[in-house]
Formats: C-alpha cells, sequence, structure tokens
C-alpha cells in the first residue's frame, strides 16, 4: 500500500513543522520544554491535520525513554496492562513515554489505569485529542498534565507546505508540477487550516492533471473538483459544532448580520439544517423577546418554510430570518426573569398557593375563614386590581424588569397609568 504523501513529507524537526508558532517558536514554551530534555505529562489539543502527532513524535525521537504508541479508538485495557508491566523491567529503565493518541476515546477506567504511573514518572503521558479536553479527559489526568492548544494553521503557512509538496511529487514521479499562486492559495485557503487535507489534496491533483509539453500543471478547475468542501471541519457531537452555533448566536445578539450569515452558511454547508433551525429560534426567544415580539412568529414561519423546503432552498427563509433578528432591537428581560423564577423553585422557594388563586370552590372544616375571595379583574376599573398572586413566602418579589426598548417601555407606561388609577380611587376610597 503506498505511503501517503503527508506521511511521506512529514517534519522531522521542530523547524519543520507548519504554524504553531505560538507554542513551537524560538522562545516558546512548548518549545523550550522539549529543548530542555524534562519531557512532563502533556495533552496536545486541537483539530485534526495540524501537527499534534508530528510533534509527538519529534519529542518521543529526542528521549532515551522506550515508546510506546497506543490510538484511543482500538486501544484496550489489556494494551495499557502490558505497557504498565514494563515500568519495572530492563525494558523500562529508562522511563517510559506513552504517546496516546484521541484519547478521548479511553473511558475513565482506561485512563484511571495510567494515573498511578504519570504520576510517581514511570510513565510519561503525550495525549492528543480532537475534543475539549476539559470535557473529555478524566480530572485526574488533566490535573497531572498541561494542556498545550494547537491551532488551525494559517491559508499562508499551508501554502509553503503545497508548493513543498510540489516539488517532492515533482522528484517523486519525475515530471514537473506546476501550479501558478492563486491555485496554491485557493487550495490553502480550501483546507480549513488542515495541512494533511492541503497535502492530500496536492496528491490529487497531481494524479489527476493531464501531462502536457514534458509537465503537470494544476489548475484551478482542478483544485476546485479536488478541494470542494474540504474546508469545512465540523462534527454534530463535537466542538466545531457548538462553537458554530455560539458564534451564530452571539453574532446576531451583537447586531452583526453579516458574521451572522456566515456562521449560518457553515451549518448550512455541512447539512446541518435542524441544529439552525433550532438555533435560530432560541435567539428569537432569548435576546430579541420582548423588544420585538412579533419575531418570534415570523421566525417560526421562516423556520417551518425551510424545513418543507430542505435544502438548498431552505437558506433562504434562514437567512431572512437571521438578518431580521440581527437587525432587531434586542432584549433579554424575559429570558432573565424566567431563569430568575427557576431558580427560587429550584431553591425550594415554593411555597403554598394563594387561596384566591386555588382552583376548588369549597374550603374544610380547618379553615376558619371560608371562602375563595378572588378578585375578577375584568369586574374592576381598567380591568385590573390589587391581589397577591404569588404564595406568602415570595410576596413582592421581582423577577421580570422592563426593558428599555420601545415595546417594554410602553408597557411599563401602560402598568404605571393602572397604579396611578388604583392608587387615586383608594384615595378617594372607592376601592
Amino acid at each position: 500500500m503506498a505511503v501517503p504523501l503527508a506521511e511521506r513529507i512529514r517534519p522531522a524537526s521542530l523547524d519543520e513543522v507548519v504554524g504553531q508558532q505560538h507554542i513551537l517558536g524560538k522562545g516558546k514554551p512548548l518549545r523550550r520544554i522539549i529543548e530542555s530534555g524534562h519531557i512532563p505529562n502533556m495533552i496536545f489539543y486541537g483539530s485534526s491535520g495540524i501537527g499534534k502527532t508530528t510533534v509527538a513524535r519529534i519529542i518521543a525521537e529526542r528521549t532515551n525513554m522506550r515508546l510506546h504508541k497506543l490510538n484511543g479508538t482500538s486501544a484496550s485495557t489489556a494494551d495499557i496492562k502490558a505497557i504498565v508491566e514494563e515500568v519495572h523491567s530492563f525494558a523500562g529503565y529508562n522511563g517510559i513515554l506513552l504517546y496516546l493518541d484521541e484519547i478521548q476515546y479511553l473511558n475513565k477506567k482506561q485512563q484511571q489505569s495510567l494515573l498511578e504511573h504519570i504520576e510517581n514518572g514511570n510513565i510519561t503521558l503525550i495525549a492528543s485529542t480532537t475534543e475539549n479536553p476539559y470535557f473529555y479527559i478524566y480530572n485526574a489526568i488533566l490535573s497531572r498534565s498541561t494542556v498545550f492548544e494547537f491551532k488551525p494553521v494559517e491559508a499562508g503557512e499551508i501554502a509553503k507546505a503545497i508548493r513543498r509538496a510540489f516539488m517532492v511529487l515533482s522528484e517523486e514521479y519525475g515530471t514537473p508540477v506546476e501550479a501558478d499562486d492563486s491555485v496554491v492559495m485557493y487550495m490553502a485557503q480550501s483546507c480549513g487550516g488542515d495541512v494533511r487535507k492541503a497535502m492530500n489534496s496536492a496528491e490529487l491533483c497531481c494524479f489527476s492533471a493531464e501531462e502536457k509539453d514534458g509537465k503537470k500543471q494544476i489548475t484551478r478547475e482542478l483544485a476546485e473538483a479536488l478541494s470542494q468542501r474540504s474546508s469545512m471541519q465540523y462534527d454534530r457531537a463535537g466542538d466545531q459544532h457548538y462553537d458554530i452555533v455560539s458564534a451564530l448566536q452571539k453574532s446576531i445578539r451583537g447586531s452583526d448580520e453579516n458574521a451572522a450569515l456566515h456562521y449560518l452558511a457553515r451549518l448550512l454547508e455541512a447539512g446541518d439544517l435542524i441544529s439552525a433551525c433550532r438555533r435560530i429560534m432560541v435567539i428569537a426567544c432569548e435576546d430579541i423577546g420582548l423588544a420585538y415580539p412579533q419575531a418570534i412568529p415570523i421566525v417560526k414561519a421562516c423556520i417551518d418554510a425551510a424545513v418543507q423546503l430542505g435544502l438548498p432552498e431552505g437558506r433562504i427563509p434562514l437567512g431572512d430570518a437571521v438578518v431580521l433578528l440581527a437587525t432587531a432591537p434586542k432584549s433579554n428581560s424575559a429570558y432573565l426573569g424566567i431563569d430568575r423564577a427557576l431558580a427560587d423553585v429550584r431553591a425550594g422557594k415554593a411555597g403554598p398557593i394563594p387561596r384566591c388563586l386555588q382552583n376548588k370552590h369549597y374550603d374544610g372544616d380547618d379553615v376558619k375563614v371560608k371562602g375563595q375571595f378572588y378578585k375578577y379583574p375584568h369586574d374592576y376599573p381598567d380591568h385590573y386590581v390589587r391581589q397577591q398572586y404569588l404564595p406568602d413566602n415570595l410576596a413582592g418579589t421581582v423577577y421580570y424588569e422592563f426593558g428599555d426598548n420601545k415595546n417594554e417601555q410602553a408597557a411599563k407606561a401602560y402598568r404605571m397609568r393602572l397604579l396611578a388609577a388604583l392608587a387615586e380611587r383608594e384615595k378617594q376610597g372607592k376601592e
């Protein structure tokens, strides 16, 4: 089986690593640690194809420790036990370096089996994960490790790697491979910061390019055909999903319709219509709310239309909804109000429902003053009367505060007029 180009030209030193200068540049923390030769337990966190495995391999080659490699997707408890058994053997005399790829796939028991040995230094752990380690890795492992975040590589750095790839391919196949700067940059931008993806695209382009005049010319059309959709880094159950829906909501909340459309497009390009619809409906209720209450039924209609149409046509009503919400006035007053009420209920601050509100029309023998004593507001001027609605232990509690937008200020003014009129009637003894 042919070895992929990404593996054939994998960097052998820190200076050859593409990107990650925030931790691997001269004088940066991870580089200083590696150069010191004193390797602590570390967790490398970041998306696929950005250098985590490469750096781990470089570290392993610089040490005299016994190297073991496991992948969380296939490793078993027996595999871990076999490594632990080497701790006090001749093979593990200089210590054991365990490179554990995709550690998030190990269960809690498997991760715990390493604790004693990474704590006393018999095993040095270098683990990598594409998921947020603070959600997916056992806390005891985290507390004994240093987390380094690897970031998607910038297009300019990836472009350099693509040019190097074409040079290597030219030498391997004995045929010059050429691509102008615009094609290389397109490929670099299309890979979503994933160097491995870029290498795969470069190799595919080389395989597919027609040979003319003794050379292979990589055209924009060919690059587009082989790089399409490759920039999408998305997992409906992973960090990318939650990052995108979070960015969508925060962009709408921040009244940036252009950013909101961008994140909506990323969801739709990944085919995640349901997540887009659900999040947009939440935003209408949470962030626009009573400042523009008509937005809620309008957005609901847009979502219904999108679901009925499906993709790609569903993008149109969802685009309408996103722009409407981003440009609408904002209020989270009702959202804050229900959360405050829920906090009291969850804290046990419920209390008996006032007798006047109960749905019963008789009293037991234990009730001295019988009667419901409910005041029907429609029987009073302005359809308003003063009476207690909250339980006794919460009387006077305020959960909702009027927002400073036009709609809620109008509702507040109406309420103040009712109270003023009631106060005047009480003063005159009419109630």
